[in-house]
C-alpha cells in the first residue's frame, strides 16, 4: 500500500493549478490518495476553483454593497442565493414552499456620550478615540448619571473553576470595567493551566457577548469592556469599523429592556487613564485579576452617559435549501450546512472606499457553500445522501450571530432530529494545503469522520493553532452548539504545499491587520480558489458519510454541550 503524504510530492504545482480548475478535478485528486483509484461518487462529482471565485466576485462586488442587513445589498444577496438553490434542483428549504425564513430584527444606530468625574474633576472621553460604546436597548433613549465605577476584573463567575470576580458585590445602577478574554491562570510550572478556563484556548467567558451578558444578570447600568490587541485578537479599529455603524438584535417582546443601557469597549490608553486618576496601577490590578482572591476594586470615580438611538424595524431573512434523504426511513433526519452571507455594508463616513465587500468574510464561505450543495445535487440519486440535507445561509452574524440564532430558536426543522452542523465561515483563496483545522477539535465524534476524510486527502487534521481568539464563540455554529446540536467549524490549513511553513501564519496576519472587516477585504489578483475546491470537497465527504452513518454524531465527554443534547434526545416520560 503507497501512502501519499502530500500531493505537492508527486504532482508538479503547474499541474496541481491546472487540474484544480476543472470541474471533478478535486474529486481526482482526492482520489489519487485513495488505494482503489477513484470512487463512483467522487467521480460524478464536479467541484470547481473557478465556480468558487466566480460566487465569490459576484457576492464581494460593488454590486452587493457589503451585503448589510437591511440594505438594498440584502434584497440582492437573498435573490442570488435563492436562484442559485433552484437553479442547481435543490428544494424550497422551508416547509411554507419558499427559500425564506424571516428574521425580524430591529436596526439600532446609537450615538453615545460617556464622561468620568474623579475627585471632582471631570474627564470626558471622544468617542471612537478613547471609547466605543452603544446601546442595545430598544428604546429611543438612555442615560445613566453619576454611577459609581468599579473594576470587576474580568467580570467572570465560573463555579466549575471556583471563580468568581463579582464576590457577592451589588453592583446594581453601577459602570462596571472589565478585561477582554479569561484570566491567564497559571499551573505549578508557571505556565498556563489547561485545566482552567482552557489554557490557552478562549472559553465562553472570555468573550465580550458573556461579559455583557453577566453584567446585565448582575443589574449593571454600564459595561465597559478594556480593549487590547493581543487578547482581543483584533485591533481597536475592528471594534470601531464593528460597533459604529447601525448594529441589530432580534426584535423581543421586553424591547431588551434587561440588557445593560450602555455597553461599550475602552481603549488600554484610556482605561490606564481612569485607573491612574483614581491613584490605581492598571497593570498591577490585572495582574491580581488572574488570581482567584481578587475582589472588586471601586475606582473613585463616577460615569456619566447617554445614547440616543434611531431605531428601525428590519425584516431581514435567511435563505435555506433542502436535498431531501433517498431513504425514506432516514429523510426525517437532517444534516445542516450553514455559512452567513452578511458583511458590513456601506459607511458613509469613511473617506474614499465606502463599501466593505467581505470578499473573505463570508462571500468565499457562501460560494463554499453553495459549491457543496452542487456537488450533492449533482450526485446520482441513488449516490445522494440517505439523511436529508439543509443548506443554510443566515444573517446578521457580524452583529452577533443573529440569524444562526433565531434559527437554533426557531428552527424549521426539530433540533432533536437535527444530527449534526457544519459551519463554513472564510476559505483558503489561495493553493493546497497539508493541514486543516478544526476549532474546537475534540468535541465531538464528528472529528473522527474529518480525521478519516482528511487522511484520504493526504492531509493531517489539528486543533486550532490560536485557541485564545475564541473563534469556536465568534461563528455560527456556536448557536447550534448552545442548544445542543454536535456543530463543527473546519478553518483553512496553514502548511502550503510548496511554500515555507510559515508561509500560512504571514497570510492570516496581514489579512487581520490589513483587511479583515475593513474596505479593502476584496478579492485579490493572487486568489486562486484552489485551496478553497479542496476544502470543498472535503466539506462535501464529512457531510455525506454523516449523513449516512448508521450512528449519529455525539458530543465527547466533557463537552459542556453533552448536556443539552442528552436533554434533548430523552424520551419524553410516559403518561
Amino acid at each position: 500500500m503507497t501512502k501519499i503524504h502530500n500531493l505537492g510530492d508527486f504532482i508538479p504545482s503547474s499541474s496541481l493549478r491546472s487540474l484544480t480548475r476543472n470541474r471533478c478535478g478535486l474529486a481526482l485528486l482526492a482520489g489519487l490518495a485513495l488505494t482503489g483509484g477513484i470512487r463512483a461518487a467522487d467521480a460524478t462529482t464536479g467541484i470547481s476553483a473557478d465556480s468558487i471565485l466566480s460566487r465569490t466576485r459576484a457576492l464581494a462586488s460593488d454590486e452587493f454593497e457589503g451585503r448589510a442587513p437591511g440594505s438594498a445589498g440584502e434584497e440582492k444577496t437573498i435573490q442570488y442565493l435563492a436562484s442559485e438553490f433552484k437553479r442547481l434542483g435543490l428544494e424550497p428549504g422551508n416547509p411554507d414552499g419558499t427559500y425564506i425564513q424571516d428574521v425580524p430584527l430591529v436596526g439600532i444606530t446609537s450615538k453615545p456620550t460617556l464622561e468620568f468625574e474623579i475627585g471632582g474633576e471631570r474627564m470626558p472621553l471622544q468617542h471612537l478615540n478613547d471609547y466605543v460604546g452603544f446601546s442595545t436597548r430598544l428604546t429611543p433613549h438612555v442615560e445613566g448619571r453619576a454611577t459609581d465605577v468599579v473594576f470587576v476584573g474580568y467580570g467572570i463567575v465560573a463555579p466549575e473553576f471556583g471563580w468568581d470576580d463579582y464576590k457577592g458585590l451589588d453592583v446594581r445602577g453601577k459602570t462596571v470595567v472589565m478585561l477582554i478574554n479569561d484570566p491567564p491562570v497559571p499551573d505549578e510550572q508557571g505556565k498556563l493551566d489547561p485545566k482552567v478556563f482552557g489554557g490557552r484556548a478562549m472559553t465562553y467567558y472570555g468573550r465580550w457577548t458573556y461579559k455583557y451578558e453577566i453584567a446585565a444578570a448582575k443589574g449593571a447600568a454600564a459595561c465597559l469592556i478594556v480593549h487590547e490587541t493581543a487578547p482581543a485578537a483584533y485591533p481597536f479599529l475592528v471594534v470601531i469599523t464593528s460597533w459604529t455603524r447601525e448594529n441589530f438584535e432580534i426584535r423581543s417582546a421586553d424591547r431588551n429592556a434587561s440588557h445593560v443601557a450602555l455597553s461599550g469597549w475602552l481603549t488600554h490608553d484610556s482605561a490606564k487613564r481612569l485607573f491612574a486618576a483614581g491613584g490605581h496601577d492598571y497593570e498591577q490590578l490585572k495582574q491580581a485579576a488572574a488570581t482567584r482572591q481578587f475582589r472588586p476594586v471601586p475606582l473613585g470615580a463616577t460615569a456619566s452617559f447617554t445614547v440616543e438611538n434611531t431605531l428601525r424595524e428590519v425584516a431581514s431573512r435567511n435563505v435555506v435549501a433542502l436535498l431531501p434523504g433517498r431513504d425514506p426511513a432516514l429523510r426525517n433526519e437532517y444534516v445542516v450546512y450553514n455559512a452567513h452571507w452578511d458583511h458590513l455594508g456601506r459607511d458613509p463616513r469613511a473617506r474614499g472606499d465606502q463599501i466593505f465587500n467581505g470578499a473573505l468574510d463570508n462571500a468565499s464561505g457562501t460560494a463554499m457553500l453553495l459549491e457543496v450543495a452542487q456537488a450533492m445535487a449533482e450526485l446520482p440519486r441513488e449516490k445522494q445522501p440517505k439523511r436529508s440535507v439543509l443548506f443554510l445561509s443566515v444573517t446578521a452574524e457580524e452583529k452577533g450571530l443573529l440569524g444562526a440564532r433565531y434559527y437554533a430558536q426557531n428552527p424549521l426543522y426539530p433540533l432533536s432530529r437535527t444530527i449534526g452542523m457544519i459551519n463554513i465561515d472564510g476559505a483558503n483563496p489561495y493553493g493546497p494545503t497539508s493541514d486543516l483545522e478544526v476549532v474546537g477539535y475534540g468535541a465531538s465524534t464528528i472529528d473522527d469522520t474529518a480525521v478519516a476524510v482528511a487522511l484520504e486527502q493526504a492531509r493531517t487534521v489539528v486543533p486550532d493553532k490560536n485557541p485564545e481568539r475564541g473563534s469556536y464563540y465568534r461563528s455560527d455554529h456556536f448557536e447550534f452548539a448552545k442548544v445542543g446540536v454536535p456543530a463543527f467549524y473546519p478553518k483553512s490549513g496553514l502548511q502550503y504545499i510548496g511554500h515555507p511553513s510559515d508561509y500560512g501564519d504571514k497570510l492570516v496576519k496581514e489579512y487581520i491587520a490589513r483587511d479583515y472587516h475593513q474596505p479593502s477585504d476584496e478579492v485579490k489578483p493572487d486568489w486562486t480558489g484552489e485551496g478553497a475546491a479542496q476544502d470543498v470537497w472535503f466539506l462535501f465527504q464529512v457531510g455525506l458519510r454523516i449523513a449516512d452513518a448508521p450512528r449519529w454524531p455525539e458530543w465527547r465527554e466533557g463537552s459542556e454541550f453533552k448536556a443539552r443534547r442528552d436533554a434533548m434526545l430523552k424520551p419524553a416520560p410516559a403518561r
